[in-house]
Order: structure tokens, then sequence, then C-alpha cells
């Protein structure tokens, strides 16, 4: 077994902070909300039923509990949960009605009702056709079904209505590429680069430049944007060692960036990964376990999994066995560690 888990593009995003459109200063559904973004789903459902006893606000609290339920993979009682929040509501659409509908979008694409997610996101579209979030996601639902024609149909009027936002066509090339359409994604990307590199900063021509595989490119662009984007340009510098097969300087740029004072889980992550490649597993169970402390990190899933195949090639399998326990408590759904913990059981 023993897969680590790298950092790719995601498929269906929750659009929406959690404590977003219409949260309240009620003690409780702060608490509540704080909770649901530490992953203490349990303990954020404990704290709703709290404020429910309180008479909090019936519709936030609804919106609030779906998300805690989605969390923990509860996908029927999820969708129950938004359905139950939209009905609440007072019959003028609001920004707190197209946030619950991006989640119940989500939650019907985890249970695998795909038609009713995108079900969801045409009557978004319907009450605004420019809404670039559901044509980008319906772009999305389509490519992962083979419609290919209905997907670029989509991910065009994205971008035409949002032509500078070189982060979205970045992961319209992923999802194209991850569903079998990498031509497709390759067009889009050669596209902007012959009309767009004028309004590109040197960290999207290094993005753009790594996709489509002219490396050398990707490296001088980053270079140069080190020191105006941050870890974010270091990360696609290290990638760009990794894929021309340097891993010792891509583990050099990482750790320099570390060493400076960076803090970057992402950064750290990806240190970790290249320690592993060259076996020195005890440096990348440390670089997972620092990415962990950094605060307001998005990728904890991602670190709890890296450290527990950490812990695996070093041969502490009781111990993998033991977070992956509680990996999984918090994460159920996730289907490649129940068969790491599968594999671990017979250690």
């Amino acid at each position: 077994m023993k897969r680590i888990m790298t950092m790719v593009v995601v498929t269906i995003i929750l659009i929406m902070s959690t404590t977003g459109c219409g949260s309240s200063s009620t003690e409780n559904i702060a608490k509540a909300f704080e909770q649901i973004e530490s992953f203490d789903y349990q303990g954020a459902l404990e704290t709703i039923s709290y404020a429910r006893e309180d008479g909090d606000d019936e519709r936030i609290l609804s919106r609030a509990e779906g998300i805690a339920l989605l969390g923990m993979g509860r996908y029927d009682d999820s969708i129950s949960a938004f359905i139950k929040s939209l009905s609440l509501s007072n019959g003028v659409v609001n920004k707190m009605d197209y946030d619950i509908n991006y989640y119940l979008a989500t939650a019907y694409y985890k249970k695998g009702m795909v038609s009713e997610a995108l079900d969801v996101y045409n009557s978004i579209l319907a009450m605004d056709e420019d809404a670039v979030d559901a044509l980008f996601l319906s772009g999305v639902l389509h490519a992962e079904r083979g419609e290919i024609d209905l997907a670029m149909s989509n991910f065009d009027k994205a971008i035409g209505l949002a032509p500078d936002n070189y982060d979205m066509l970045i992961q319209i090339y992923s999802i194209l590429s991850q569903n079998g359409y990498k031509d497709v994604g390759v067009n889009y990307l050669t596209k902007a680069m012959e009309s767009g590199t004028k309004k590109m900063s040197s960290y999207e021509k290094g993005q753009i430049s790594f996709y489509l595989e002219d490396y050398e490119s990707a490296r001088t662009y980053l270079e140069k944007a080190k020191d105006e984007k941050g870890y974010e340009a270091v990360l696609f510098l290290g990638k760009t060692y990794e894929t021309l097969g340097d891993i010792n300087y891509a583990i050099s740029v990482y750790s320099s960036f570390v060493n400076a004072g960076g803090n970057s889980a992402e950064v750290l992550n990806q240190l970790g990964l290249c320690k592993m490649k060259m076996e020195d597993y005890e440096g990348a169970l440390s670089a997972f376990q620092q990415a962990m402390n950094v605060e307001g990190n998005t990728i904890t899933q991602t670190l709890k999994f890296n450290e527990i195949v950490a812990y695996e090639y070093m041969g502490d399998f009781k111990k993998a066995c033991v977070l992956i326990e509680g990996y999984l408590k918090i994460y159920p759904d996730d289907e490649n560690a129940k068969r790491e913990y599968a594999f671990l059981k017979t250690r």
C-alpha cells in the first residue's frame, strides 16, 4: 500500500467560507463554526443542539449542521439539512441562498448524485447566468461524465466572464487532463499564453509553462516570481526541479525557504514528499509534523495521511495503525485510508 497523498486539484469545492454570509454573532453559533473549521464535526453538532435549545436562528443552524454532516460523510443527512435551511428562506433570494445551494450541490456530488448536483448549478444559473463558479463547477461535472462538449461550453462561458482568472484556467486544464482530455486542456493554456501574457505575472506564466511541460521557461519565470509571490512560487519552482529529475535541488529550494523563516504547510509537505523519495523517512516525518503546526493550514488531511505513511516506512506499524484509526474517525469516506488500514492490520 503506502500511498503518499499529494495535493491535487479538488474537483468539487465549497465556494463559500464556513463562517460566510448569514453567520450569527451568538456564542454557540460562532463556536460551532470554529469547531467546523478545526474539523471537530461531532463537537459542532453538539454545539448546534445547544444553540437550538437557546432558540438561535434555525436557518443558520441548519446550514451549519449541513456543513458539519458533509464533513463527516453523512451525505443524506447533510442534504436534508441544506434543504431545510433553504426552505426557511423569506422568499427573497440572497447571498445565503446561493451559498447553501453550492454546499447542497457538493453534498449531492459526494453522494454520487451527479444529476442532482447539476440541477442545483442549473438553478443557480437560472437566477444568475453570469455565476462563474456555477459555470465552472458544472463544467467539472460534465467533464467527469465524459460530456466534453457540455463541459467546454460551460468552461468557455466561465473564461469569457473572467478572462484574467488564471487560477481557474489552470484548474480547468487539470480537470480536463485528469479525465482524459489533456489535449483540450493544453489548448486552453496555449491560447492564454498566446493572447494574455502582458496581463500575466511571472508566477502565472511559470505555472502555465509548467503545465505545458516547458520546464526551462517555467524555471526562468518562477525564479523571477519567488520574491513577488512567496511560497506559491517556491512550491512550483521546487516541483519544476523535481520534474527535471533534480530532487536534491528541489529539497534545497524548499529548505532554503523554510530556513529563511517561510511558514508554509504546502512547502513543508512537498519537502516531506521529496525526503520520502530520498528514503529520509525521519526527515519526511519531521516535515509533515512541522507543517501540521502551521497556523491556519488547509491541508491537514493530506498531512495526517502522509504522517501515517512515513511511520509505515520507518517500520512503526503500531503507531501508524493507531493514527489511521483516528484519521478514519475524522475522514470516514477516504477509500485509500480504508485500504491502508486493512493493510496495517495485517502487520
